[in-house]
């Protein structure tokens, strides 16, 4: 029997995989966020997609601590290490949108591998 490994094939559905993680990690924080506060969502999350960066829907000051540890990050990005200081310029490789007819979140992780599309909406 002769199994074939391909590795990049492998660290590709890893780098998914804690995308997919991120992704749900931040949507439970947004809503626990909102949860927290009567239904309001952190400032900077819009009915226009954005990247959750210093410069688009900054949202790491609301969130970390008090709902994150630290900000995810995706893994094509700094080698995925997280965002412990939210005053220095960050970049998350997530983007975030509101609807606009009914107010649900959506979480996505724009650079995900093998044609995979990784977005969460609640």
């Amino acid at each position: 029997v002769l199994i074939a490994i391909n590795p990049a094939r492998q660290f590709s559905q890893a780098n998914n995989t804690k995308r997919g993680s991120d992704v749900n990690a931040l949507l439970n924080a947004v809503q626990q966020y909102a949860a927290d506060n009567r239904g309001a969502l952190p400032t900077g999350i819009t009915t226009t997609a954005q990247n959750i960066s210093s410069t688009g829907a900054n949202v790491c000051t609301t969130l970390v601590t008090r709902y994150l540890a630290a900000l995810p990050v995706d893994p094509s990005i700094n080698n995925g290490a997280a965002v412990t200081d939210c005053i220095a310029a960050y970049d998350s490789g997530y983007t975030v949108v509101r609807s606009a007819t009914d107010n649900r979140i959506t979480v996505a992780a724009p650079a995900a591998e093998l044609q995979q599309v990784i977005s969460v909406t609640r």
